[in-house]
């Protein structure tokens, strides 16, 4: 028996997960980190917290799985999109990486977009200039940090800063990279066109890749801080949400996923390239060498988080007492609220808002609050903001002529099935889990198998791997109920949107 391992540099923590080649999980480790916010809006992480997490969870799965380090056939990543890490030309990072929900970059989104056409630019990116996506990250320092970046010698996302440190070589991929609004999605590679217009240096851009390719392999130095074997392949990985795609055999067309981690994303497979020209939602190359579209709500379970860390602290002390999460114990207070949540609205805009209404200068709002309410209402009527959020993504899909039968749920909130229910009635769609729930990680793993040569392809390896749930089917009646209250949420960010833009200058 062969094994591999997904890790998976997300936004809160990274977690290693040891696989058997049939997709089963035998131990796992997450090891968290802290996110930096040096002003209201900006949002950073450090480097070397992922590649520390990275060793100690690594060391965690293979010391506790009692697996040999020889029968590890392959690593796979998954990560955080977006993230800004700038390499000097000793491979030292050079500050802190600017991360894919900082919002400071709005004058270079702008210089962007007037510098390379709106048009154009979605013609070539198939998308528009937007303050999380990489290319205004860099344009930010080198406007701001001048000195940083003439140091800069390389310029990583932040799992390819991972794979380098495992394996000593720079590369990128065609998934993650299609979020830095530099990369020709048609073609695979780096736009001459964008980078040039936009004075960005193209040696600092690593050569183009897909998934699945073999990267490198572990070096000598990695293999002793990890326990890891010398010469283990790695594979190159994708973006967070390509790897989850492939985790959940969503890897035809047809079929969609939603995943709500700390963003929200709804996410369906295109064999060919479909492109919103209007920008709403997001059109990248997949993992499985194929294409992507997708919309994303930036404040998901982050705004489900801060609830719980400022207002149910009680709670976290219980569930800290009883050995239980405090999810599960808010969720429960959740189901006694009505649909509608007694006529209180949330708009889950904490980070400002990507997908459709892309305005980084948006921010969360209680509509709707009186002295009626309780902290109980303010939690249902944020589980069903976050929903409504991602309803408006569905809406563009199908205004381009996507469409799904389905929908497979991932990411913590898909293991409530409050809010999976929640989904499906307000999607009017089954919802499906998978067995596995290990999504990004598995899709990592499921990568580092290819191209192992355990699998002949990503489209086998899920046939083989992923197997499904019952689905929750959408209750009529609650369909009924949520669509009222859907229709004024979407009416309340436009009456707003204005007043937004004058907070931000206060």
């Amino acid at each position: 028996m062969k094994y591999l391992i997904g890790i998976d540099v997300g936004t809160s923590g990274t977690k290693t997960v040891l696989f058997d080649e049939n997709g089963i999980a035998k131990t796992s480790a997450t090891v968290e980190y802290p996110l930096y916010q040096p002003q209201n809006g900006w949002a950073e992480q450090e480097p070397e917290d992922w590649w520390n997490a990275c060793i100690q969870s690594l060391k965690t799965v293979i010391s506790s799985s009692g697996i040999k380090a020889d029968d590890i056939a392959g690593i796979g990543f998954s990560g955080q999109m977006h993230g800004l890490v700038m390499l000097d030309e000793n491979g030292e990072v050079l500050r802190r990486s600017i991360i894919w929900c900082d919002g400071r970059t709005v004058d270079e989104c702008d210089y962007i977009t007037k510098t390379i056409g709106a048009e154009r630019l979605i013609e070539i990116t198939a998308n528009p200039a937007l303050t999380s996506f990489t290319a205004g990250n860099i344009l930010w320092v080198k406007n701001n940090e001048p000195d940083i970046y003439k140091r800069c010698r390389v310029v990583l996302l932040p799992k390819d800063y991972i794979r380098y440190k495992l394996t000593g070589k720079y590369g990128a991929e065609a998934s993650d990279a299609s979020g830095m609004n530099m990369l020709d999605i048609k073609t695979r590679n780096w736009s001459k066109e964008v980078v040039s217009e936009l004075g960005i240096d193209i040696s600092l851009l690593p050569e183009v890749k897909e998934s699945c390719d073999v990267a490198g392999h572990i070096t000598a130095e990695a293999a002793a801080l990890t326990g890891l074997k010398e010469g283990t392949v790695v594979v190159y990985g994708g973006g967070d949400n390509m790897a989850a795609a492939i985790g959940t055999g969503v890897v035809d067309e047809g079929k969609a996923f939603i995943t709500i981690g700390t963003s929200g994303v709804l996410f369906a497979h295109a064999s060919s390239v479909a492109v919103d020209l209007k920008g709403r939602v997001n059109s990248f190359c997949s993992s499985a060498g194929a294409w992507a579209v997708f919309g994303c709500s930036l404040s998901a379970g982050m705004s489900l988080q801060w609830l719980r860390n400022n207002f149910f602290l009680a709670e976290m002390k219980v569930a800290e007492g009883l050995g239980e999460d405090t999810y599960n114990l808010m969720t429960k207070q959740a189901e006694r609220v009505p649909i509608g949540a007694n006529r209180l609205l949330f708009l889950p805009y904490l980070m400002g808002e990507r997908s459709p209404i892309l305005d980084p200068n948006a921010r969360g709002v209680f509509f709707g609050l009186s002295a009626i309410h309780n902290k109980y209402d303010m939690l249902r009527a944020v589980m069903e903001g976050v929903v409504y959020a991602l309803r408006q993504s569905l809406d563009v899909l199908r205004d381009m002529g996507i469409s799904f039968s389905q929908i497979y749920a991932t990411g913590g909130g898909g293991t409530s099935p409050l809010w999976r229910q929640m989904i499906a009635d307000i999607f009017e769609l089954p919802v499906t889990t998978i067995q596995n729930r290990e999504g990004p990680a598995l899709g990592a793993a499921i990568m580092a198998g290819v191209g192992a040569g355990l699998y002949p392809s990503v489209t086998s390896a899920c046939e083989k791997i992923i197997k499904v749930n019952p689905s929750q089917n959408p209750i009529p009646e609650n369909s009924k109920k949520y669509a009222d209250y859907y229709k004024l949420f979407t009416d309340i960010y436009p009456g707003m949107k204005e007043g937004f833009q004058t907070l931000a200058k206060l």
